[in-house]
């Protein structure tokens, strides 16, 4: 071998070696290099995920204590509607989302079936659900004509899902469906249970 050839062989061994050394990182703190981190991280500041100290923040947090003379929202008693005495401890609502069977046995819809809440439930159902269910809940609304999969509630597989099924659905998702719980209140999503339930006797 040519005294050349050795020498452009080991000055790419040496270029290696020292790659090597550099890459091999023990600081168990340090990831390494991400591909494309904007997918992981987030660019809004979340405060339960901090990665790295928030710029804009005192000691760098992204959770803040709420500002003085801040009222708490109510968490776990609530009352439907004017005059109802149907109350219901929020805390049940807090069934994990692969517990469906949990939920068919344990949530009872809280608010009144009366045509008042039936017509709330179909301005809730319009709003939220009919551009993917239809209206008339047979699976054929305009973006089920694209987003294949949506279910018709009055056939033999769904006419009979209760109304904590139902409940647990729109909140947690199911299959093709995404999660409507931070979009919609509890009390607006049992007034849709009712219109889906009347939806799966084919009215």
């Amino acid at each position: 071998m040519k005294l050349k050839n050795i020498y452009k062989y080991s000055g790419t061994l040496i270029v290696m070696v020292m790659l090597a050394m550099v890459s091999c990182d023990r600081d168990p703190n340090n990831p390494g290099k991400e591909y494309a981190p904007n997918m992981y991280l987030p660019v809004g500041y979340e405060p339960y995920k901090q990665e790295k100290p928030n710029p804009v923040n005192p000691m760098g947090l992204t959770m803040r204590l709420p500002v003085e003379g801040t009222v708490a929202r109510r968490n776990y008693k609530t009352s439907f509607g004017d005059g109802d005495s149907a109350q219901v401890d929020l805390m049940v609502y807090n069934i994990p989302a692969d517990s469906i069977e949990i939920a068919e046995k344990v949530l009872k819809n809280p608010v009144p079936l009366n045509d008042k809440t039936l017509a709330e439930g179909k301005v809730m159902y319009e709003r939220y659900c009919q551009h993917c269910h239809g209206a008339s809940g047979a699976g054929d609304g305009k973006v089920a004509a694209m987003y294949k999969g949506v279910p018709n509630y009055a056939s033999d597989a769904y006419k009979n899902l209760n109304e904590g099924h139902i409940f647990h659905v729109i909140t947690h998702g199911k299959a093709r469906m995404w999660p409507h719980g931070s979009q919609i209140n509890p009390e607006e999503r049992w007034k849709i249970v009712h219109y889906v339930q009347k939806l799966q006797k084919g009215a």
